[in-house]
């Protein structure tokens, strides 16, 4: 007969394979963030290398010559092309039981129980932390880079290996109302001025048909932005809506209220998620390693592991609107 140990062991992995997926939908149930990039096509997946290398567009080619006749035409290299690069980020969390509960839960349907218990702990768990940890700063030991990272409040920053302060291309977005882009004072964000502040920092972040798809608001700015639609609401599609997302539309783009996820207060983030995604490793993709012992312990551990970062190949396109 096999030990609890070995059933609690195979049930775990088993079922955390069998539904890697719907862990995944449960974080995508509590962050409107992470529900847009995979519908994008985010995250992608990579099975190697040092660092997560983003290309990024950032220039334009400077041959673009108006000539006529026999003028002689430019040739000069244009160094168009460079890339940021992400560190590795890691997680882990561990379903574990201690030797009294798997011999107390010994029977098929005990420890079936058992193993439902820890995995559902376990995904609530995974879901809140990462969530927050997609709005953070990334300033925690080994933690991702979160939105407030990659959209900073100051615009500034070195992201992806490149220092702002040095290559302006690579500063986000800002629009502050105590410093409104385009000066004329400070002003009180209330239901009457969300949307001006709004449309200053919109139009920066126009480039054609380039511009944010998606804004997530903390639940003061919604509130403002909401109230200002009184007589003139737009919803966005029922999809949102079946995703548990209240959002309605600023121009083209959704706008979320994603509270409780871990956004700032008194902050929208305006996001062209074309320059913004999540890469994990094939190999620690909520993957479920072998049954560790504690040699100190009578207890069975097994870790469940995630590697990966959050990337943007374009800050400029991305603005943050601040008090």
């Amino acid at each position: 007969m096999a030990s609890p140990n070995s059933v609690f062991t195979e049930l775990v992995s088993t079922t955390f394979r069998k539904h890697s997926k719907e862990i995944k939908d449960n974080v995508s149930n509590n962050n409107a963030l992470y529900r847009r990039l995979r519908e994008k096509g985010s995250p992608r997946t990579e099975d190697g290398g040092l660092t997560i290398v983003e290309p990024l567009d950032y220039a334009q080619n400077g041959t673009y010559q108006r000539y006529s006749g026999y003028d002689v035409l430019n040739v000069a290299a244009s160094d168009v092309i460079s890339s940021a690069e992400f560190q590795w980020r890691q997680i882990a969390i561990n379903v574990l039981a201690s030797g009294m509960e798997l011999r107390v839960n010994a029977g098929g349907s005990k420890i079936i129980s058992l193993v439902k218990a820890r995995m559902k702990n376990a995904t609530r768990t995974f879901a809140n932390n990462f969530s927050s940890d997609m709005y953070s700063d990334g300033t925690l030991p080994n933690q991702i880079n979160g939105l407030q990272a990659l959209v900073a409040d100051a615009g500034t920053g070195t992201v992806g290996g490149i220092d702002s302060s040095t290559w302006t291309f690579w500063k986000n977005g800002v629009q502050s109302a105590a410093a409104p882009i385009g000066g004329g004072g400070a002003i009180t964000p209330s239901s009457t001025t969300i949307e001006g502040l709004m449309l200053g920092l919109w139009l920066p972040l126009v480039r054609g048909s380039d511009k944010p798809d998606l804004i997530v608001s903390s639940n003061d700015y919604f509130t403002m932005y909401e109230q200002s639609q009184v007589s003139i609401k737009r919803y966005t599609d029922a999809k949102e809506a079946q995703g548990g997302f209240v959002s309605l539309k600023y121009k083209t783009a959704d706008v979320i209220f994603d509270g409780g996820s871990g956004i700032p207060a008194s902050r929208m983030y305006f996001l062209n998620t074309d320059y913004l995604g999540l890469v994990e490793h094939t190999d620690a993709n909520l993957t479920v390693m072998d049954e560790l012992k504690p040699y100190n312990q009578d207890a069975a551990v097994v870790p469940v592991l995630w590697m990966g970062n959050m990337v943007c190949s374009n800050r400029a396109r991305q603005g943050v609107l601040k008090p």
